[in-house]
């Protein structure tokens, strides 16, 4: 089992993955829930989240998250990035556009952001500051 250089971390954090967000509660085990998300390397990621979602309710800039993407078929592999939220804005069409025609093509993309109310969503943007990975390729 090898551990991952950063900038192998950051790319396979860029390719496209579910990502599971995990976000902190008082007296209770985080809310842990699968998410949409986008990254470039060297760059911060960003998610859409409803206005009304219990992950909205918890979110505030500076509030410590973490996302982890893994790689679902052998040989096996995970990237954790945990860091402070940083940004809280509006969704925007453009946004939703954006995350969607990654998951599911610009065809898919344009419908799903077409039937999405921006008014009801937020995107919120995550600076990585720690890193976690694991790739079992190397036990094959």
């Amino acid at each position: 089992m090898a551990g991952l250089t950063q900038e192998q971390k950051e790319t396979f954090l860029s390719e496209l993955h579910v990502g599971v967000l995990s976000i902190a509660r008082e007296n209770r085990g985080p809310l842990t829930a699968p998410i949409w998300y986008c990254y470039e390397p060297g760059g911060n990621l960003w998610v859409m989240l409803g206005r009304e979602s219990r992950k909205a309710q918890l979110l505030e800039v500076g509030t410590r998250v973490s996302l982890c993407a893994q790689k679902e078929e052998p040989p096996y592999a995970y990237v954790t990035a945990e860091g402070p939220v940083v940004g809280i804005a509006e969704g925007t069409h453009a946004d939703i556009l954006e995350l969607a025609s990654r998951y599911v093509g610009e065809e898919g993309g344009k419908a799903y952001a077409e039937n999405m109310r921006t008014a009801e969503s937020l995107t919120v943007t995550i600076r990585p500051e720690t890193w976690l990975a694991v790739d079992y390729a190397s036990q094959q």
